[in-house]
């Protein structure tokens, strides 16, 4: 399967010690799209951790529902911390047009090892030019 192309279940990206989410990946998973849905039931029956950095979680949040409140119950949220801001910041500097929140997403998956599900593939694999260890895919 292509990079990007489609969700798959995490540990078919090989290597991968967990999952980060973007907003797009919480939205995905709160309409309970079924390939998202797919990809989160395969990374808990790895045991791997299903992370959401904290300015994703800024995004996504409207205030609480149940659909929320359920997808929040399992994510690890990821607090910016001086340096993640750091290489987020570096990033920035290193692909043109990237976004804040794009590049904390990958430099908090790259700090883990982590395969990135996204609905924003495109701005996520430019950002792979800072981050070629992270794999993106698509909800």
């Amino acid at each position: 399967m292509a990079r990007g192309s489609e969700a798959q279940a995490p540990e078919a990206a090989g290597g991968v010690n967990g999952i980060t989410l973007d907003t797009g990946a919480l939205i995905a998973l709160e309409r309970r799209r079924d390939r998202m849905i797919r990809a989160l039931r395969a990374a808990r029956e790895a045991s791997l951790p299903i992370t959401a950095p904290s300015p994703a979680l800024t995004e996504w949040w409207r205030g609480r529902s149940d659909a929320r409140e359920q997808v929040l119950a399992f994510l690890r949220i990821d607090p910016v911390d001086a340096a993640l801001a750091r290489t987020a910041g570096e990033a920035l500097a290193a692909v043109a047009g990237a976004t804040a929140i794009d590049a904390i997403v990958m430099a908090s998956a790259a700090r883990r090892g982590d395969v990135v599900y996204t609905s924003d593939v495109a701005d996520l694999v430019r950002l792979q030019r800072h981050f070629p260890a992270v794999r993106v895919l698509s909800t």
